[in-house]
């Protein structure tokens, strides 16, 4: 038989179909003479050529995928599996699925302990950290020691005795504030002008022109 007329029984057309056979994948024309040129030694063309002449005959069957096809091998066409084929598949598709379990939780695991790595502190960050905070405990060391070498000590009767005060002045603004306001309103009730005139006019400074804040009462 000539080259030209090499049927798909001849020598490229039988080394194809039993590879897709053998692997039970799909495959495109440039996998498939990829991983049979070393051994064969076929050309890209051959290849080609094979497959489309076994998908003619019904032998592969052919996808459009994209811009490409793929080629896998009829199902119909493969020998039956046996009993004991399917046991020994359905043991490792449960071994494998095990084994992907496991490599899930394992990825999971990996992912939570980069996270909290990735989060902390780096030898370089932890060690400048510390080294400011020895700095800011030098700090307030030094201050320490001036308060409690110092002699004019404020002591807890002189302390409560402004507290008090504080709170006495502070009623007394607050009250003073409360009996200008009410006076001021029953002026303003009968005043033809605007507030901000009549303030003008008599003198008034409020609280807000000087920023002060009335502390809240405790």
């Amino acid at each position: 038989m000539s080259k030209g007329r090499e049927g798909p029984e001849g020598r490229p057309g039988a080394v194809v179909l039993r590879y897709l056979r053998e692997q039970n994948r799909p495959y495109s024309a440039q996998d498939v003479h990829g991983n049979l040129q070393r051994e064969t030694g076929m050309g890209k063309a051959a290849v080609l050529k094979a497959l489309e002449q076994l998908a003619q005959q019904g032998r592969v069957r052919e996808k459009p995928y994209g811009k490409h096809k793929i080629y896998f091998a009829d199902q119909e066409q493969l020998p039956a599996a046996g009993d004991a084929e399917l046991r020994a598949l359905d043991a490792d598709i449960t071994a494998r699925s095990r084994e992907l379990q496991e490599l899930l939780n394992n990825c999971r695991q990996l992912e939570a302990e980069l996270k909290e790595l990735n989060g902390t502190m780096t030898t370089t960050d932890m060690a400048r950290e510390v080294e400011e905070l020895r700095k800011d405990c030098s700090s307030y060391t030094e201050k320490l020691e001036r308060i409690k070498s110092a002699t004019n000590h404020v002591t807890p009767e002189e302390k409560e005795k402004v507290c008090s005060e504080h709170k006495l002045y502070c009623k007394e603004w607050r009250r003073r504030k409360r009996m200008a306001t009410e006076l001021l309103d029953a002026i303003l009730e009968g005043y033809p002008k605007s507030k901000k005139q009549f303030f003008e006019e008599v003198g008034i400074e409020t609280d807000e022109e000087h920023n002060v804040t009335l502390p809240a009462a405790l």
